[in-house]
């Protein structure tokens, strides 16, 4: 994941609530506790409640991986120190620097950007596209990657819910089966003669050098000598392709899942770019969801609440065995641990159960006697159902 020039409006830490020193630990635990409290599920007519669960989210995609973490702290610790452009004595790099000077902004952080592998990263990628310096100073070629692609699912509740594998079917540039990827027939390679092995090519316009990848090579400093005849050299190829996608429990809609690496192939065997999977999420017609907790209303009789009973209530599984404490009334709610949306760590949240009551609409002659027995039993009783009612004025 490169770095990206709008990470510096953004305070990742703060958005979370931890310090930048905070291990991978606790960012995880800072995470999940704001998405809990700032679940749209849990606040549905709260809208800014949607724009925090959003802030916090990307906060943790950027956070939550190593190498986008890493280039997002050298980014905010140049800005920190003053990087920028300005007159020498005046803001911007320690000690400035004269309009006429031709500097190189790769040379200040290249080295700290650069993997072993010579890979994307850091801020090479955010600048060192636009500057060069005119000496004809060396550095390293930065091969592309491939391009991310975006897809989208629609899944039932429930499979969202449970997770699921999903075939996703895609078309674009994946890598040349004939040469591996490579582009050669041989899988030979030689220094890119119009970059000389540098991917970049320069161009002077008064004061400053800029450079852009070069299109010779595309970048990655090197050509074949003997191009495969089914890519052209390329190392890819336009066709379809099918993948199997894990949905992970629990997933939300509009969330999106991230497939590193199964996006479009990059040229001459470089890495694939990201393949980023949109989920919407049908409603479901017996159950709802508060966070992870999943919410179903159970129609039950007058009898069984005010007796009291052992009803069966549905989940995402098998049924369950719920009981009804005598004198339960209409509407409340009851929990069942553990039977709701499953969470990582083999957890799940919980099941609740709104109680109502279903009035029969007909009565045969037998059951309305009964009926009309029992009422008069209550008024015998004293029980008058309006007696603590706040319209009640009668006493």
């Amino acid at each position: 994941m490169s770095a990206k020039p709008e990470w510096a409006d953004k305070d990742y830490y703060a958005d979370l609530g931890v310090s930048s020193s905070a291990d991978a630990g606790e960012i995880k635990r800072a995470y999940r506790k704001l998405a809990r409290e700032n679940h749209p599920d849990t606040h549905p007519d709260d809208p800014q409640a949607a724009d925090r669960f959003k802030k916090v989210a990307e906060a943790y995609d950027v956070l939550s991986n190593e190498e986008s973490r890493k280039e997002y702290d050298q980014l905010k610790a140049m800005l920190r120190s003053g990087g920028g452009f300005g007159r020498r004595g005046g803001a911007g790099f320690p000690g400035g620097f004269r309009s006429t000077d031709e500097f190189d902004l790769s040379d200040l952080f290249g080295a700290q950007s650069t993997g072993a592998e010579g890979g994307n990263g850091g801020f090479g990628d955010i600048f060192g596209s636009f500057f060069d310096r005119g000496s004809g100073a060396t550095r390293s070629a930065r091969p592309s990657r491939g391009a991310d692609v975006e897809t989208d699912i629609t899944l039932d509740f429930r499979e969202a819910a449970k997770g699921t594998t999903i075939p996703v079917e895609l078309s674009g540039n994946a890598p040349c089966t004939t040469c591996h990827g490579s582009g050669s027939k041989t899988g030979k390679t030689q220094t890119c003669g119009k970059c000389h092995g540098t991917g970049y090519v320069s161009e002077n316009r008064g004061a400053f050098g800029f450079s852009t990848p070069c299109s010779e090579c595309d970048g990655t400093g090197h050509t074949v000598p003997d191009p495969c005849a089914t890519c052209n050299g390329s190392g890819t190829v336009h066709r379809k392709r099918s993948i199997t996608v894990r949905i992970p429990a629990g997933v939300i809609d509009g969330q999106k899942v991230r497939l590193a690496g199964q996006g479009e192939a990059g040229p001459h065997g470089t890495p694939a770019g990201d393949l980023f999977v949109k989920v919407s999420v049908k409603s479901d017609d017996v159950f709802d969801r508060k966070g992870d907790d999943l919410l179903v209303t159970v129609p039950v009789s007058f009898a069984e609440l005010a007796l009291g009973d052992t009803i069966a209530v549905p989940t995402l599984d098998s049924p369950v065995r719920l009981k009804i404490p005598a004198g339960t009334p209409d509407g409340r709610t009851l929990r069942v641990r553990n039977r709701g949306i499953p969470k990582r760590g083999g957890k799940a949240g919980d099941l609740l159960v709104t109680v109502q009551v279903s009035v029969p609409r007909d009565l045969d002659a037998a059951a309305a006697s009964a009926l009309r027995q029992y009422s008069q039993a209550e008024k015998d009783a004293g029980f008058d159902p309006r007696a603590d009612w706040a319209g009640n004025t009668a006493r």
